[in-house]
Order: C-alpha cells, then sequence, then structure tokens
C-alpha cells in the first residue's frame, strides 16, 4: 500500500523516516559521497601537514631509521586483500547469494582486522623506541596521519559487523544492499587513501 493513502503499490526506491517524510534514493547516495568528499578534505589537509614538517626531526630518528618496509608491505597487502574480497562479496550480492556474500563480508572484516592489528603493532614498537609523536613534527604528523586512517579502518570494521547482522536478520533487501553499496565505497576509499600513504610516507621517506 502507498505510505500516505493506503493504496496502491510502494515505491521500492525510496524509504520514510519517523515522522513520514519521503527520502529518494539518490538522496542517500548523494548525502555519502559528500561525507567521502569531506573525508578527501580532511585526508588533503593531513598530507599537507605532513609535506610542510615530514622533514622536522628535531634531531631525532628519520624514516630511515623507523620504518620497517616489509612489516609495512604485509599491512598493506592486508588492506589490498579486504579490497578484493570485499568486491567478491559485492559480485556474490548482486547474484543473490546471501550466505556466500556474509562468508566474503567476514574475510574482509578479518583482513581489516589484521591490518589494524599490525598498525598498532607498528606504533607500539615505534612509542617502545621512544619515537612518540611529542619527539618531533615529523612523529606529530606521521601518527596524526597514520592513526587517522587506522581510526577510519577500525570505524569500517564496525559498520561491516553490523551490516552483516542486518544481511543476517532481513536478507539482501534493496536497502541492504544500498548500505552494503555505500560501505564498498568507503572501503575502496581508504585502501586509495592507504595507498597514499604507503608511498608518501613510508617509501619515499625510507628512499630520500
Amino acid at each position: 500500500m502507498n505510505a500516505s493513502t493506503g493504496t496502491g503499490p510502494v515505491d521500492s526506491t525510496a524509504f520514510y523516516d519517523a515522522a513520514g517524510e519521503h527520502h529518494p534514493e539518490g538522496s542517500t547516495m548523494l548525502g555519502f559521497w559528500l561525507y567521502l568528499m569531506s573525508d578527501c578534505l580532511i585526508f588533503a589537509a593531513l598530507f599537507a601537514t605532513y609535506a610542510v614538517v615530514g622533514r622536522n626531526y628535531a634531531a631525532g630518528p628519520s624514516p630511515k631509521d623507523l620504518f620497517d618496509l616489509p612489516l609495512v608491505a604485509l599491512n598493506t597487502s592486508m588492506l589490498l586483500f579486504s579490497s578484493i574480497t570485499y568486491g567478491f562479496a559485492m559480485l556474490e550480492m548482486e547474484k543473490g547469494y546471501l550466505a556466500r556474500c556474509q562468508l566474503w563480508l567476514a574475510v574482509t572484516g578479518l583482513f581489516g582486522i589484521a591490518f589494524v592489528g599490525l598498525e598498532l603493532y607498528e606504533f607500539q614498537h615505534l612509542i617502545h623506541e621512544g619515537a612518540t609523536p611529542q619527539r618531533s613534527a615529523f612523529l606529530s604528523a606521521f601518527f596524526t596521519l597514520v592513526g587517522t586512517h587506522g581510526l577510519h579502518v577500525t570505524l569500517g570494521i564496525v559498520w561491516l559487523t553490523t551490516l552483516m547482522v542486518q544481511v543476517h536478520r532481513r536478507g539482501l533487501v534493496p536497502e541492504n544492499k544500498r548500505r552494503l553499496l555505500c560501505l564498498s565505497m568507503f572501503w575502496h576509499f581508504l585502501d586509495v587513501i592507504w595507498i597514499g600513504v604507503f608511498t608518501f610516507v613510508y617509501l619515499m621517506g625510507v628512499l630520500q
């Protein structure tokens, strides 16, 4: 039935809030794109800050002294694999295979947890070596940039877990598909940002 008159078919591409106001599907995607653009501005500011102060070591350790490229490469592979497995989940979603979709989402979450775990290990090791955020402008910018990205991945894992529960309860309904698509864009966005971090912070830092 129509949500306002009680007759006629329901528009499956729209939803209503508690006040009964109509929200087209397109507004959800537009709002999420605006959010991603705001996140782009945040990371652009963090990259710019690192570019300005990234060589101010205050007679402390430099990237060559601190960064373990094999460990960072392993961590990068965890995030890249998670994007691939999320892509598999989306393919299974389009086919309507709920169990397979959930399986790939779970694998994606495990890769995400591995990424965050390795990042926390790196932070703990740096702090143990005395390379704290207060040591130099370089380390302050490094911890802020990398930590902000790690926080986003952590929130993405929480979001992923919540969606898996929703999909388990309600199935692959249009609303859940739309939410999975939004998370897909967010996850791949974080992947792109991390490639920039790996190249600009770690690789160039060690090679300069």
